[in-house]
């Protein structure tokens, strides 16, 4: 990002909870570019998890603001403390990440300071039920506060509209570190060079160099739908008996996940970095109920692989035309789920031709230096400001 040198760079806080998973990531990467932009930042959210780290990781300091991840009695006393951290700090702009703080956030400010809201996927699909209904009820409601709502898919605008949330919209579709992200070997790898690379990262992992390698990554809950790809992976290894199948992630889901788990399924826990569990993937696979764009098919994609997502939220948007006659299937259909992974693993040319098209695709759509872009020009709208622009920073 840059700033034109006759304006006051603007100052923002992020509010974010939960601090881990795709928000943490996403949060992560508009705090190195704003920073670049030589704009005054803060983000406050709980101090535990990936996201402190990672933020302290580029010499920005947390403003703890204790919060639980779902509603709860707490919450009045969550509002207080951030209306506090805002006080304190005066912000030119609040960028609320996800449900909960969007809640506490438009809570605590009603308005009083440009506020955007960024979802990360509504509320409302998490929960069923009452819970849903109130959800949606305070969605409808709040969104008077928010000056501005950012979708990171045209399909989360469009589910937000239908369920009534009459709001100021933008859509700024996810984007990746591209540089972190990239194929093990050369960009645009030939095969033998891109099999070469895959069983180095496999070696460095402990992992069997030629079986059919399957790496789902993310947290182990029920958005992210483990528990139907392990109903799929019976029809996989009925078809394909050395098929390996890895989930990266830890959650509330793992023990169960763990129970009627075969032995062709390996549980990687936590991860501090996924790219080597991409790079030694033949397929990366994310069978999630809801999402607004997810991540982690942007960042195998990154990688050169092919990816089998389900027909959520943003996931249609995210793939490259090639690749969505073979990689997305209905959400909660283990059978169409099996066919589309066996289908893959069955035909390495084109999984492999599929998974360059795909590293093409990011890199000329999902690059995270657009979608700084975008953000920033969000906030200059807001401000009334100059020209706010993105540059290219260095990694720390």
């Amino acid at each position: 990002m840059q700033l034109s040198s006759t304006d006051h760079p603007p100052s923002v806080l992020h509010v974010a909870q939960p601090v881990d998973g795709g928000v943490a990531r996403v949060v992560t990467d508009l705090v190195k570019s704003q920073l670049a932009a030589g704009m005054r930042v803060d983000v406050a959210c709980p101090d535990r998890g990936v996201l402190p780290d990672a933020v302290r990781g580029t010499g920005l300091g947390i403003r703890p603001w204790a919060a639980t991840r779902s509603p709860g009695p707490g919450l009045p006393d969550e509002v207080r403390r951030l209306a506090r951290i805002v006080a304190e700090l005066r912000p030119d702009v609040v960028h609320a990440h996800s449900a909960k703080a969007g809640l506490a956030a438009r809570l605590a400010l009603r308005g009083r300071i440009p506020t955007v809201f960024q979802p990360h996927a509504w509320s409302f699909e998490a929960v069923g039920g009452v819970t849903a209904g109130l959800a949606l009820r305070w969605e409808r409601f709040g969104a008077r506060w928010a000056t501005h709502v950012v979708c990171v898919s045209e399909a989360e605008r469009r589910t937000g509209q239908r369920a009534g949330i009459q709001a100021r919209w933008s859509v700024i579709p996810n984007g990746v570190d591209v540089e972190r992200f990239r194929p093990g070997d050369v960009q645009d790898a030939q095969d033998a060079q891109d099999a070469q690379a895959m069983r180095t990262a496999r070696t460095a992992l402990g992992l069997p160099g030629q079986a059919p390698l399957v790496v789902c990554v993310g947290r182990l809950c029920r958005q992210k739908g483990q528990d139907v790809l392990l109903r799929a992976w019976a029809e996989v290894t009925a078809r394909m008996p050395l098929a390996r199948l890895v989930l990266v992630g830890d959650g509330p889901d793992a023990a169960g996940l763990r129970e009627r788990a075969p032995d062709s399924v390996v549980f990687a826990g936590d991860v501090g970095d996924a790219t080597p569990w991409y790079r030694a993937a033949d397929l990366v696979v994310l069978p999630s109920r809801w999402e607004g764009m997810a991540l982690v098919p942007l960042e195998a994609m990154a990688c050169a692989r092919p990816v089998v997502v389900t027909d959520v939220d943003g996931a249609r948007e995210s793939l490259p035309p090639e690749l969505v006659p073979h990689g997305l299937v209905p959400a909660e259909d283990p059978r169409a789920l099996a066919r589309a992974v066996t289908g893959l693993l069955g035909d390495p040319p084109l999984s492999r031709a599929l998974g360059r098209a795909a590293h093409r695709h990011v890199l000329n759509t999902h690059d995270v230096r657009h979608t700084a872009d975008a953000v920033a020009a969000v906030y200059r709208e807001l401000l009334g400001v100059g020209p706010i622009k993105c540059r290219e920073s260095s990694n720390p």
